[in-house]
């Protein structure tokens, strides 16, 4: 039969996993870092997807699909409860790590150069950003990495988010940022799970929407607090 149904665009996903939370059949999943549509006769088309994805990623389109089958959808659902995770970077895991036993604690001093550091919050005129270095964070970084102040903050204007969590693309807010201030560079702190490249994603699209030329990098923290590509 023909009938409306969600579609896909891979190339648009920055692996966020958004949609699949908020798909309420479990039509949709995480398959190597990249949204896809497991089973048409899980899809309503209803698209409660569609305004949870930060990139568009999502359409609607008509075609050729299987009825959307109810009964499967709640089978389905009911094994799944409570034992997966739509989302790679959710799996939990016990963390650990060697300590010396002649370590010495050394009070360290706060790197912060402003508040608030929330990307909703800022404004995009701050006079702290003129002519200042930008440091872009997934909030999980901080706390993953032992050393944040000093190795990423030190020097930098930190502002500090989450894509999953927040459900919005940064793109727009970054790149009036990048655009009404004269940044000097812009450094990315993400997380290696996938749903982190959100954060990545919207600071490159700011970057170009900016028309300016600003040094970048992105550096990507493993879930143990290593440095994957320094």
């Amino acid at each position: 039969m023909k009938r409306r149904i969600i579609k896909i665009d891979e190339e648009k996903c920055n692996g966020c996993s958004a949609c699949a939370i908020a798909c309420h059949e479990g039509a949709i999943g995480m398959v190597n870092g990249k949204a896809k549509l497991l089973r048409d006769d899980y899809c309503d088309g209803l698209g409660d997807c569609l305004p949870t994805c930060p990139t568009g990623a999502i359409t609607f389109e008509e075609r050729e699909a299987l009825a959307y089958d109810h009964e499967a959808v709640q089978a389905n659902m009911q094994s799944r409860k409570e034992t997966t995770c739509a989302c790679p970077g959710s799996h939990a895991k016990t963390l650990s790590h060697q300590f010396a036993n002649n370590f010495v604690e050394k009070k360290q001093t706060s790197q912060l150069k402003q508040w608030p550091v929330q990307i909703k919050l800022v404004p995009t005129n701050a006079s702290y950003f003129d002519g200042a270095k930008l440091l872009i964070a997934a909030d999980c970084s901080a706390y993953a990495y032992a050393n944040f102040h000093n190795d990423f903050m030190k020097g930098y204007v930190t502002i500090v988010g989450c894509p999953k969590l927040d459900m919005v693309d940064y793109s727009e807010k970054l790149s009036e940022i990048l655009r009404n201030n004269e940044i000097k560079e812009v450094r990315v702190v993400r997380m290696e799970v996938p749903c982190c490249g959100g954060i990545e994603q919207a600071a490159i699209q700011a970057l170009k929407n900016s028309g300016k030329f600003i040094p970048w990098q992105v550096v990507t923290i493993s879930t143990e607090g290593e440095i994957l590509n320094d």
